[in-house]
């Protein structure tokens, strides 16, 4: 069992779109990857892949809509202002989210 990865997502989204202010939100997409041997028992909604499914989507996107400058311009705002990644933060994100659900 575990939280349902499209709302989980949806707080990361909206995250990014505000931190990515300048970059239209029509560029900006929330998608679901699943790795490894997930097997899904209902129907997958639209923006969940496998990695598999995410590699093939990926590459029928050719058309630059940034520039490889900016791509790494954002990267680097959405580097700066995540968490460590520390074996502390992992433990207290599961912390958090265990007294959330």
């Amino acid at each position: 069992k575990f939280q349902n990865p499209l709302r989980q997502n949806y707080k990361h989204y909206v995250e990014v779109q505000k931190l990515l202010d300048f970059i239209p939100k029509e560029h900006i997409y929330s998608v679901v990857v699943f790795t490894g041997e997930a097997e899904f028992k209902t129907e997958v909604p639209e923006g969940v892949y496998n990695l598999d499914q995410f590699v093939r989507h990926i590459k029928t996107k050719n058309i630059e809509v940034i520039s490889q400058n900016r791509v790494q311009f954002c990267v680097g705002r959405l580097e700066c202002t995540r968490f460590a990644l520390t074996s502390v933060t992992d433990i207290e994100h599961r912390a958090n989210l265990e007294n959330r659900f």
